[in-house]
Formats: C-alpha cells, structure tokens, sequence
C-alpha cells in the first residue's frame, strides 16, 4: 500500500513528514528500537525549519523513547493510556441490524466520515493517516459496520510477531450504544488470537473517559507506563534570517 504523504529518511534514521496533511506541523518519527542521537535531531530540526514548519509533533511514544526528545526540548503535548489485552476472554455483542465485512478501498470516503465524526480536529484521519494505520504492521485487518449499507464503524487492527495493535477504533455517533463498538472490539481480538497473538495492545487519549471505560469493561487492563505525544516549537524567520 503506498502511503499518500511522502516520508523522507535521514541517516539516522529519523521520518518526517506533515502531520496529517497540515503543512504547517511536522511529524517527526523514530524507527521502533532505534534511539536517535542529538545530531540526528539537530539536523532533523533544522531541515524541518528550513522548510517552513512551525511546529513537529512525536507520534505516540513510551517513556524510553520519549527521553532523547525531552532533553532536546520536546514537551509534553498530550498523554495517552496504554492498555493490553490478555486474549484469554474476548467480548461477545450481539447487534442484528449491522453486519460486519471486509473493508474495501472504496469505502475510504465513508469510513473517514466516521472518523471525523468519531474524534477532534487533532486526532482525525485523513486518507494518509489511514493509510498509515493500514501500513504500520506486517498483517493487518481492515473491517466495517455497516447499517442498511451505510458504514457506521470500521477498526484496524495490526499483527507484529506475537504481539496485536488496535490501530483504530472509531463508531458514528449517532450509532454509540448500539453495541457495535463492542462488537468491532471482539472481532478485532478474535483476529488477533487465531493468528497467535499473545496479547493486543491499544492506546487512547487521557481525556476520553468512554473510551477508557469501554475498553476496560471488555477485558483492557492499564500498562503501568502511558505514551505520549511530543512536540516542539519551531521559528521558519529563523531560517530566513540565516539563508
């Protein structure tokens, strides 16, 4: 799958790339395991400025891959929940006027929709986002609900080695209660266990408390460390003063 906003790599490994289509806000992302240096960042930065960005975010990080950022003086944007399931018990929901099915590329349009209905200006995908999530792991599944043959609600869901990643979880508003978030969660997790996995892990932001709630009630448990998103400030007068 091509991804739809370009990414170049430095040496050291670092991404970077708009923040969901907003050219004015950086995404700046280290390859998991890879810890960047100081010089790395410097250059990163500054490429970055030179560019025109007035602002990079991180994307959700653990405490360990947070550090180098901290000391170059990222701050804390927003604070995320990390939570895993053990697989052992997966929900059962029962919702007969939505049936669930293989999501398709022509259903983009619809489950973006969703999407922007489903969450905050910052959080929301665009079809690069998307793409991403689609993107992130070596295995995925992509899967809608759909009422009376419009989609309502869709999940990514990810594989890596041994290990599931709830990628995306998103349901209409105007659909909350009808069981379906539930039922996209179990469907999510039944995948994940017929391929081996031996847990699924999952991240939502501190301030959504439903979300908190719906996945503890179907067996999430908090890992004792958050995630984190980062940003920093950038000045493009900056570098046109110096150019």
């Amino acid at each position: 799958m091509r991804r739809l906003d370009t990414l170049s790599a430095n040496p050291d490994r670092l991404r970077m790339g708009p923040w969901r289509g907003d050219h004015t806000v950086a995404l700046l992302s280290p390859v998991p395991g890879v810890t960047p240096t100081r010089s790395a960042l410097n250059r990163s930065l500054d490429e970055l400025t030179g560019q025109g960005y007035r602002a990079v975010l991180t994307p959700a990080l653990t405490p360990l891959e947070q550090a180098p950022f901290l000391a170059h003086g990222f701050v804390v944007h927003e604070r995320l929940h990390l939570l895993r399931h053990p697989l052992r018990a997966l929900p059962i929901s029962r919702h007969p006027r939505v049936r669930f099915r293989r999501g398709r590329e022509r259903d983009v349009d619809a489950v973006l929709d969703v999407d922007r209905a489903a969450f905050d200006a910052f959080w929301r995908f665009d079809r690069g986002g998307l793409a991403d999530a689609r993107a992130a792991t070596p295995t995925h599944r992509f899967r809608v609900a759909v009422d009376d043959r419009t989609v309502v609600g869709y999940h990514v869901t990810g594989r890596a080695g041994g290990l599931g990643y709830l990628q995306r979880l998103a349901v209409s508003p105007s659909h909350d209660g009808a069981g379906i978030g539930t039922g996209l969660v179990g469907d999510a997790l039944g995948w994940c266990r017929r391929r081996g996995c031996t847990s699924v892990l999952v991240n939502t932001q501190e301030a959504n408390g439903r979300a908190l709630r719906l996945y503890e009630h179907l067996g999430f448990r908090p890992e004792p460390h958050g995630l984190a998103v980062l940003e920093h400030r950038l000045d493009p007068a900056a570098a046109e003063s110096t150019g």
